[in-house]
Parts: structure tokens; sequence; C-alpha cells
């Protein structure tokens, strides 16, 4: 297992104002080496060894001096403190040699950190992060019961042991079932995934999975079912093929049949498929109550039915009358065009001169089988822009999230790098609606303007 290399303590990042840190002159930059004697490896510790009523601080300040504060307060009253990172021993990494793993299919030289492989059950607490439970030890199973970290995010993929080993390449991994009874049966929830993969994981494999984990219900709180994602960079790599629109629509009948089944006896559908099945099938995406209350919203599990929902709400909302400025062109995945297309047809129906344009960017970075927005490149913003007859006195809109660290594409790119290459100004947007409709109109906070 993998960790990333720890630094000595918490830095301290930001002290609220007028918090007890603030009144005890701690300052960003400054470390919380340990409280009541016991070393803070991660937020979590921090916020349950702070709840006491008396808390010794050992603090390292920035210039090398060395405090210790004795601090009486209310139970439930925060230091003020907020760290640099989530985890200050460092990030445990995944082991496993996943089959599908897209780390292990993305290019050579880029920024290290994207080849980092989270496999920590603190990030799933705290962010929602999916993990395997294989590198968990016996310490850290009676940690989560310990402290309630409650609900997880696991990666289970198949409930067959030997299956489930050839899947993520560890011979540890066949346990998932003897890990789920220990963690529900000891009231930590779980929401689980499975990446699907054609002719490994789905068929009888999948009913069989299902099956086993919805005997885990109400302890499992859901499940999603998600294909896999593959690129172009699998040199190498075993061969595996994506879902094509029969196999996805087989993947939703599938899922349908056993939705039907749990919501008669245990009121719930508890199986869900992610949005790209949907979108594969070329069917219609199901309406909200489908989605029941969004519990895997994250892994692409209702994000097209709660942004088309959301649009619908708050478009009235905006005046029926602007100034119509320059062109716009909107970049976007070849996954979310078909809605947006919908929805930029209903805003041209109501503000007829409106002058919008949508362009798919097929993604040539990582392949024609990535479709999302979230992975186009600089490269691909530029082939686009360059390969198509665009106004040139356009706005280009493309998805912030896009950007990582908010500067930067995954090919290393800036957004100035793309602007003097292609000579279009770029104007990062929000993926909501509201980010959309501001962009399009120019009208900021429309809904207070009306």
């Amino acid at each position: 297992m993998g960790t990333l290399p720890r630094t000595r303590g918490a830095k301290i990042a930001e002290v609220i104002p007028e918090s007890i840190a603030a009144e005890l002159e701690l300052e960003p930059g400054d470390k919380l080496i340990k409280i009541n004697n016991q070393t803070i490896d991660d937020q979590i510790a921090y916020r349950y060894l702070q709840a006491d009523e008396y808390v010794e601080l050992y603090i390292e300040k920035k210039n090398g001096e060395e405090w210790i504060i004795e601090v009486e307060k209310d139970p439930d009253e925060d230091l003020g403190l907020v760290f640099a990172e989530a985890t200050f021993d460092g990030i445990k990494e995944c082991r496993n040699k996943c089959i599908f793993c897209f780390v292990d299919q993305m290019p050579a030289n880029l920024r290290e950190s994207l080849y980092v492989k989270d496999d920590d059950y603190r990030y799933s607490f705290l962010f929602g992060n999916f993990i395997t439970l294989t590198n968990l030890r016996t310490a850290d199973m009676e940690r989560i019961v310990q402290w309630r970290l409650s609900p997880l995010y696991v990666s289970i993929h198949t409930t067959n042991p030997e299956l489930r080993k050839k899947m993520l390449g560890n011979r540890n991994a066949g346990k998932i079932l003897e890990q789920l009874h220990y963690l529900i049966d000891n009231g930590i929830k779980i929401h689980g995934q499975i990446v699907l993969v054609p002719g490994v994981n789905d068929g009888e494999e999948l009913k069989k999975t299902i099956e086993d984990l919805a005997e885990f219900a109400p302890g499992m709180l859901s499940l999603a079912v998600v294909p896999v994602g593959l690129t172009g960079n699998r040199s190498g790599l075993e061969p595996l093929h994506p879902f094509n629109r029969q196999s996805a629509k087989e993947v939703l009948r599938l899922v349908e049949s056993y939705q039907q089944f749990f919501l008669e006896k245990i009121g719930s559908r508890f199986v869900f498929a992610a949005d790209e099945f949907f979108i594969l099938a070329e069917e219609e995406i199901p309406e909200s109550s489908y989605y029941e209350e969004y519990p895997q919203l994250e892994n692409g599990v209702g994000l097209v039915r709660l942004f088309v929902d959301d649009f619908h709400r708050i478009k009235n909302s905006w005046p029926h009358e602007f100034k119509v400025k320059d062109p716009v062109v909107i970049l976007t995945g070849k996954s979310a065009f078909g809605m947006l297309q919908d929805l930029i047809k209903q805003l041209k129906e109501k503000w007829p001169k409106l002058n919008v344009q949508l362009l798919a960017v097929p993604n040539i970075f990582f392949g024609p089988t990535v479709t999302v927005a979230g992975l186009l490149t600089g490269r691909d913003l530029i082939h686009s822009l360059s390969s198509n007859a665009l106004p040139r006195e356009a706005k280009v809109l493309f998805p912030d999230i896009a950007l990582k660290d908010g500067e930067f594409f995954l090919d290393g790119l800036r957004v100035e790098d793309v602007e003097n290459c292609t000579g279009y100004k770029l104007e990062p947007v929000p993926t909501t609606p509201r980010g959309l409709l501001e962009a399009v109109t120019g009208i900021k906070n429309a809904a207070e303007e009306v």
C-alpha cells in the first residue's frame, strides 16, 4: 500500500475570525501537532479530539517556536481552525491493479498528481470518494466503527470472490461480503458502486451481485451501476470493449426489472443506472421520482435530470427582453450535447434573437469513447475551434469542470494558451443552469432584477 509523503502535524490554512484559535493568536502557517498528547493524522481525528471541554494543544509556530496551550470551552464549540489538507499523514493510495483503472489509461507526462490513485476510507467519509476496502487493516475497520464514519462509498463491482480478485488484480479482494457484513452489522451505512464491464461482470454476474447486495438493505443504502470508462491509451492492458446502444439497453432493462421488485419489497428502487447508460441507449432520462433522494449524484446518477429540472425552474425568472450581444459558442462533450441542444432550443424560442451555437467537442486526447465534458483538454478545444467556421467575435463558453485547480486543463494547457492559439476569447462557465443562463444572456442574478 502506497502513501503519499506525510508531514509533521496539521498545517493551518485559515483561522476563523473571533474564534478561540484567533484569541490564542494562532496563524496560517502554524502547525497543530497534538491534541491531548495524541497525534492528529486527519480532520476526523481533529473533530473528534477537539470536542472535549478541556483540550491541550501542542502547536509548532511557523517561526519554529513550540507552544503548549490549555483551552477550556463548551464541548460543541469549535476551535476555529481550517487546514490545508484533509489528511495530515498522506493519502492512502490504491494497491489494486484493476483491469479498467482509468489512471492506468492516462497518457504519459501529465502532472504527477493526476496519477495518484486514492483508496483512502477517510476521503470516502469526508468527500464521498469510492474505495475498495482492500487496503483496510483491522485497526482501520475498528476505527470506522468506533467513530461512526458513516456512510462510506464502496466500489464493489462483483460479489463473486474469484472474479473480484481478477477485476481488481488483488488476491485480497475476495473478502468483500465479509467486510460489508462487519461494517453494516456495526451500524455503518454503505453506498455501493458497480463499474460494469461488458463480458466480465455483466449478465448473470450482475444479477448475482445485485441480489447479494440487496440482502444488506437498509444498511446498504443504494447501488449504482456505471459503464466502464475506456480511453485510447490501453496499450499493454487487458483488452476490453465499451458498451454500445444495444448492450446499454440490455443493462437498463435488467436494472429496471430489479427496481420494480425492490420497490415492492423494501420500498426503494435500491439499484440505479448511471445517466450514461440512457445516453448510450438513446433513451429518455427518467423523471425525478425515478431517482428518489438522488443518493448517487456524484456517480453520474440523475445529474442530467436534476440539471434539466433546475433549468426549467429558474429560466422563467429571466427577463423576457434583454439586449442581445455578441454571438455565443458553447463547447461541451458529446454526452451532454443532446440535453444542451434541447435547452438551447427552448432559449431561442423565448429569445428569438439569441445567437447561440452549440458545439460537441470530440475527445482526441483520451480517445472517442471518452465523451464527458470534464475530461476535455486544451488541445481538444484548440482542434474544434480551428476545425469549425465560427464567428470571430463570438464569446466561447466551456465547462469549468474541464479545468483543474481553476487554471489548467488536464493536458497542462491554460485558458490563455488556447486563446493564443485560436484567437477566440474563452470563458469557463459553472456547470449549473444558472451558470449557463448567466453566461448566455450576460445577465447576472436575473431573478433579483425582474
